[in-house]
């Protein structure tokens, strides 16, 4: 997906790309997923994974992420599963730890058709993390959260451009360095994009 959003006094471009190469049970898989504001990369999050179906539906995903953007860079160690819950709900839960501090992030996804090509996708994502990490501005606890609501129009499976409307909050310590810095710990943003798969 990319797209652009603005609001609250700020514009930018948004990244959430993944690739996969392998068969139905064993795959190479790597995700990026990035913030640019105002010209400058706010936050970028690469993960390279190993991802091994244990269930119908499920698979375990293990491997390193990379941390870039707003601050000094951090690697971690991963580990997640996928998948999709009962009633469609495509679930990711991943852990991660980084010389003895501990992470975790959460997103669920749901997709709603209005027909075949119209589709409604409603998204919550979280952060979590054990420790405070100054250096990137994070404090312990949750972190934040993210509500987005995206429209998008299938043109072909393929090739679907989309609008939409993300939430996001930033609580404790983040908060705090977020204030500190003089930026807002609440923000909502009109997207505009499109989604391309093949």
């Amino acid at each position: 997906k990319f797209e652009y959003a603005k609001g609250d006094g700020e514009h930018g471009q948004n990244l959430d790309a993944e690739a996969w190469y392998g068969n139905d049970y064993n795959k190479a898989w790597f995700k990026a997923e990035g913030e640019r504001r105002g010209g400058h990369l706010q936050s970028l999050r690469t993960e390279a994974l190993w991802d091994r179906t244990f269930a119908t539906f499920w698979s375990t995903q293990l491997g390193v992420r990379h941390d870039s953007g707003g601050g000094d860079s951090r690697n971690w160690l991963a580990f997640g599963v996928r998948g999709l819950a009962p009633y469609w709900f495509d679930t990711e839960a991943t852990a991660y730890w980084s010389g003895g501090r501990l992470a975790a992030r959460f997103n669920v996804r749901y997709e709603l058709l209005f027909t075949q090509q119209l589709i409604l996708e409603p998204e919550v994502e979280a952060n979590l993390y054990s420790r405070s990490d100054p250096a990137r501005g994070v404090g312990s606890g949750l972190s934040d959260l993210e509500l987005g609501l995206r429209l998008r129009y299938e043109i072909r499976r393929q090739f679907a451009p989309y609008i939409g409307v993300t939430w996001a909050h930033n609580y404790g310590g983040t908060a705090d360095y977020a204030r500190a810095r003089g930026e807002r710990n609440k923000s909502t943003q009109i997207v505009a994009g499109v989604r391309i798969w093949y």
